[in-house]
């Protein structure tokens, strides 16, 4: 009785307690996937490389669902898994370690990963319903931080899914950090804060989607208000960058001399050295607006249009092998007039994507002699003029960014139709005309796409990034609406990436580095200065002399590279001026000017200089020793302004050099031979080179050398003007 009476008493409470929900099945999208990206198994550098490792390959990211599972389930015979006993499959065995495994013990047995993994076999491998709610975004908390030196905090990662559910995945999102010196993140998602003021941004990746925590590491003595209030301010520049620096708790340096002013505003917005007389009269002005006038000045000379178009050349020059002598010295021209004409920045992006008609009158349709293929086409477009590396969304998902493969392709349609008519390319030496008009689609038919879907086939449609396809007339060039689409004032990345780029040029880093990298795991140091830039450019139709004056009049430019107690560690905030190396182009003209003998250039005039050079085929040890590009290289490059041996050595031992110093024409013997003063000749060695004058000591060093036993004046004079040239002060931009 008591038995019966018990089992009615089971029977009654399995029908009255409330049910509880089970937890959801394994399945393959929903949670094998995430594993195998959070623990590298399908990273470039084990399964997902190209060919895979060890006869085992995943699609890179899990960008391909389908060929995963197959992958897993399949191949080998199936010999990956083992359904009968999960434990015993070959998918476990490796990634715990219980035999060889070349990427080591990944899944310790009876981890939370591992079970997971093992119930999912052990159910028959099932994939993911095409009903199942589907992952919307993930969330991370926090989404900012401001943190003290050397502190820590744990992030979570939340994913929501379409059906209104939750789901902690703090333990399968992958962590890095954009700046790890201020803030680094381990795997788990904790993140450290460094001993030195900065910020980072923490990237939190789950599946295909993204979010981003902003961490602020300030000094940790405040700054009394009133200090930042008194700081000058020239314009909204200077306002936006003082705001950063209080945030910060960062001062400034002081403002740079005179000297260093005039220097540094000759290389920077004409790429050459003022001369003596130029600096004697600059110092002795009086004027409180000089520096004010001497910008205006320069923006106005015409080395400005070479200088500035020479920046644009690594960006756009092809090889002259490769599409032809003509056309590359056509574009380089088109180039140069563009800006000499000051050609509205807006209006150069649409004649360059919109370009049509004969290589051998229009150099702007060089690109597209040069670029052949759609996809080619939209990574430069992308890159150059939105500030969007695309590369990674042609094979996969765009592991830090929000474009898929669709989009790559949809975006590569505006040039499926792009028609070519003359001679083809016949490297090495392709010397014909070729004329780019509007071609036909497939079949002949003038609406047909022409570009289609790598994995599905699908022919694209036009489709500006993160909008709507568009319906097209055919008699109607899709790149004509994607020149506007590109230029219109709507577009949140045109103005702000050439912004960046002049920014970078001028203040010594991007707000955004790279440059041309403008994403949301890829934040820009001072946003609302960045924005506020972007608003000015606008407003003053995209008039590159008019931002270049914008920023070089604020005092933030104008600051000394010369840190403080307080600054001495800011690399990306403009509490001070940024020391570079000057271009390859730049030094050996600089070099030339110095010595009185100028360079001598395949293909060019008696007299060239080198920022007037049409082709990187034109030789030179000393422009390939400073970095100018590889004329083989791929354009768009960028140049780094790293130092090298090979620089150094250059300085100190090149026979062409020599010549150049110790030529019976040079600076050198006629300064020798004039009638000035030692002391005279020292001084208009430091303007020409520095464009400074000597110190006491400097002066009274160089004043010894010629008192020296066996000294002549005129070795005197070469040893320093060797001496000068290699110097960090002669090679960098201070």
């Amino acid at each position: 009785m008591r038995l019966h009476a018990f089992l009615l008493a089971v029977f009654a409470l399995a029908f009255t307690a409330p049910l509880q929900a089970a937890d959801p099945p394994v399945t393959f999208e929903r949670d094998v996937q995430p594993i195998l990206t959070r623990y590298g198994c399908n990273a470039g550098a084990c399964h997902g490389k190209a060919r895979g490792q060890n006869g085992f390959q995943l699609s890179l990211l899990a960008y391909d669902n389908d060929f995963d599972f197959n992958a897993i389930t399949t191949e080998a015979r199936g010999r990956r898994i083992f359904p009968a006993n999960a434990a015993f499959s070959l998918l476990l065995r490796k990634a715990s370690g219980q035999v060889p495994h070349g990427g080591g013990k990944k899944l310790p047995e009876g981890s939370l990963e591992y079970q997971t993994l093992e119930k999912w076999i052990a159910a028959g491998t099932p994939r993911t319903p095409a009903d199942a709610p589907k992952l919307e975004k993930i969330t991370l908390s926090p989404d900012s931080k401001l943190m003290t030196f050397n502190a820590t905090q744990q992030l979570s990662v939340t994913a929501h899914y379409s059906d209104g559910t939750k789901r902690d995945v703090t333990h399968l999102a992958q962590f890095s950090s954009s700046e790890a010196v201020y803030a680094a993140v381990d795997v788990s998602g904790k993140v450290k804060a460094g001993p030195i003021p900065g910020e980072a941004t923490i990237m939190a990746r789950f599946a295909e989607k993204f979010a981003v925590c902003s961490v602020l590491i300030p000094l940790p003595s405040p700054v009394d208000a009133n200090v930042y209030a008194k700081l000058p301010r020239n314009n909204f520049i200077d306002d936006l960058v003082w705001a950063k620096l209080q945030k910060l708790n960062l001062t400034p340096s002081e403002v740079a001399g005179d000297a260093t002013f005039h220097r540094r505003a000759y290389l920077d917005v004409i790429g050459r050295l003022p001369t003596p007389d130029e600096t004697r009269t600059f110092l002795a002005d009086k004027d409180a607006k000089k520096r004010e006038k001497l910008i205006d000045a320069l923006i106005d000379r015409p080395e400005y249009a070479d200088f500035w178009a020479n920046k644009w050349t690594d960006l756009l020059r092809p090889n002259a092998y490769h599409v032809g002598i003509k056309a590359t010295y056509n574009l380089d021209q088109w180039l140069r007039r563009s800006f000499r004409e000051n050609k509205s920045y807006d209006q150069f992006v649409r004649e360059l994507i919109a370009s049509k008609g004969s290589t051998f009158t229009n150099g702007a349709v060089v690109m597209y002699r040069d670029r052949r293929d759609p996809a080619e086409l939209t990574t430069l477009v992308s890159q150059l003029f939105l500030g969007v590396r695309l590369d990674c969304a042609k094979c996969h998902h765009h592991p830090f960014e929000v474009y898929s493969q669709d989009d790559f392709y949809s975006f590569a349609a505006f040039f499926g139709r792009i028609g070519r008519k003359g001679q083809g390319i016949s490297a090495p030496i392709s010397g014909g005309e070729e004329v780019v008009y509007l071609g036909t689609g497939t079949g002949g038919r003038r609406n047909g796409g022409v570009v289609k879907h790598p994995l599905t086939g699908k022919e694209m449609t036009p489709t500006p990034l993160l909008g709507k396809s568009l319906d097209i007339d055919p008699d109607t060039d899709p790149r004509d609406i994607l020149a506007q689409w590109v230029t219109a004032p709507e577009n949140p990345y045109f103005a702000k990436v050439i912004v960046n780029r002049v920014w970078a040029d001028l203040m010594g880093r991007g707000f955004v580095d790279p440059v041309d990298d403008l994403r949301a795991t890829n934040p820009p140091s001072n946003p609302e200065l960045l924005d506020a830039l972007a608003k000015d450019f606008r407003k003053n139709k995209c008039d590159m002399k008019a931002l270049i004056r914008s920023i070089c009049l604020s005092h933030a430019y104008g600051l000394s590279t010369t840190p403080n107690d307080r600054n001495q560690a800011d690399l990306r905030n403009y509490s001070r001026h940024y020391r570079q190396r000057l271009r390859a182009e730049v030094l050996l003209d600089m070099v030339s000017d110095i010595t009185g003998v100028p360079e001598k250039f395949d293909a060019m005039p008696l007299g060239s200089r080198a920022m007037e050079v049409w082709t990187a085929r034109s030789g030179s040890v000393f422009l390939d020793s400073f970095g100018r590009p590889d004329p083989n290289q791929d354009p768009p490059c960028e140049r780094t302004s790293d130092t090298t041996v090979v620089q150094a050595l250059h300085l100190m031992n090149s026979p062409n050099l020599y010549k150049k110093v110790t030529s019976d024409d040079g600076r050198c013997a006629t300064l020798a031979k004039s009638t000035k003063t030692n002391a005279e000749l020292i001084d208009e060695f430091y303007l020409l080179a520095y464009s400074r004058n000597p110190t006491d000591t400097e002066r009274a060093a160089a004043l010894k050398r010629f008192d020296k036993k066996g000294a002549t004046r005129r070795s005197v004079t070469e040893d320093l003007m060797w001496a000068l040239i290699n110097t960090p002060e002669f090679v960098f931009n201070d």
